[in-house]
């Protein structure tokens, strides 16, 4: 299974280069993870995946 976090930052890129993330549910959680690969803060998934 893969999540969202692990897509690659230049995958999340060419989104917010090419027009924007897709409307609704799913482009607010990517562009979200964008966010958060984009301001360094990768150890906030690991503190989430370690409560599944």
């Amino acid at each position: 299974d893969r999540i969202l976090a692990d897509l690659p930052i230049s995958y999340l890129e060419w989104f917010q280069r090419n027009g924007g993330f897709p409307k609704g549910k799913l482009g607010m959680q990517l562009a979200t993870v964008y966010e958060i690969k984009l301001n360094g803060l990768e150890d906030l998934l690991k503190t989430i995946r370690n409560f599944e």
